[in-house]
């Protein structure tokens, strides 16, 4: 396996993500979109999530396929971004027909910012304009750290950020990540610089810093309160799959949000991971190849959320540093 040509999950032949923010309010919503809808799954492991159109991505419910998924900050609040790229597909004739009418297919899921340091005293929720805003922008490459959903996002000790990667199996099948790291636990290891991820860098993309050092009876020191968390992510992959299939993958990812955030899954997180396939490709071993995705999964998540942190930047009024910050 190989990183893909931009190491980000547009490397899925088709997909494109749009960010808008806000810097003052220090938020912002991400979208995935593709030309032509495709399987969608979800699974959910921390205890505080908050979500939208979930129950839809069963396999055994009507709709198999969605048009976009959507990751925003803003708690309860940024569920409303899924509405703006909800309008912004209709006017472009996307969704769901029923009828003469068509109904867009948007799922998505927050994350909790709203205590990041940044002006909550909006007198209408910003999230549906965002959406759409992050929808019209979307494109084969965007930037990482502090955009997006993860504008406003933080971690144990510094400010987190939105984190992409991807990998070429040696089948030809791609996978890729995008994450919106905003957890209770930490992604660095003790007072040190090293990722807890860094067994599975690559070509030194968050610094190569190597294996630090922890104390494995450490327990945790959390300062946030419950639901002020939470990591919301996407896995997508061109393999052909079905909406079962796509699920069992994105349930094997969480191996790599448990590889690179810990403690991750607490009962403070609202942890969840979206699975997305384009189905282009067949897969040559459906069985093997299976297992090949979902270990593919899970490293490029890893990976997406050590970069999402280590590219974030500082802005006025920020209550944790960056990682460059405190450690270059």
């Amino acid at each position: 396996m190989k990183p893909g040509p931009r190491n980000l999950i547009t490397d899925v032949a088709g997909l494109r993500v749009g960010n808008a923010e806000d810097e003052v309010i220090k938020t912002g919503a991400t979208v995935l979109v593709s030309d032509a809808p495709f399987t969608a799954a979800v699974h959910i492991m921390g205890g505080a999530p908050g979500t939208r159109e979930t129950a839809l991505l069963a396999p055994d419910k009507l709709v198999q396929q969605v048009d976009a998924l959507v990751l925003s900050g803003g708690s309860a609040f940024g569920l409303d971004a899924a509405s703006g790229v909800a309008d912004g597909l209709r006017a472009q004739g996307r969704g769901f027909q029923v009828g003469d009418q068509r109904v867009p297919i948007v799922p998505g899921a927050i994350l909790f910012d709203l205590l990041n340091g940044g002006d909550k005293g909006w007198a209408e929720n910003p999230y549906k304009a965002l959406g759409r805003a992050a929808l019209d922008a979307a494109s084969g490459t965007f930037p990482l750290g502090s955009v997006g959903a993860g504008t406003g996002a933080t971690v144990d000790g510094l400010k987190g950020g939105l984190g992409s990667a991807s990998l070429v199996l040696e089948n030809g099948i791609t996978v890729g990540a995008l994450v919106a790291v905003n957890a209770l636990g930490a992604v660095t290891m003790g007072d040190g610089p090293a990722f807890w991820a860094a067994a599975w860098e690559m070509n030194s993309e968050f610094g190569g810093h190597g294996i630090g050092t922890h104390d494995p009876a450490q327990e945790p020191r959390p300062e946030a309160r419950m639901g002020e968390n939470t990591t919301i992510a996407i896995i997508a992959t061109d393999a052909e799959l079905t909406q079962a299939q796509t699920t069992r993958l994105a349930t094997a990812a969480h191996d790599g949000m448990a590889r690179a955030i810990h403690p991750s899954h607490t009962p403070f997180d609202g942890d969840l991971i979206f699975a997305a396939a384009t189905n282009a490709h067949a897969l040559p071993d459906a069985g093997f190849d299976a297992l090949r995705l979902g270990h593919a999964a899970a490293t490029c998540l890893a990976r997406a959320i050590a970069r999402g942190v280590h590219a974030a930047t500082p802005a006025d009024n920020d209550i944790l540093p960056t990682w460059t910050e405190k450690f270059s």
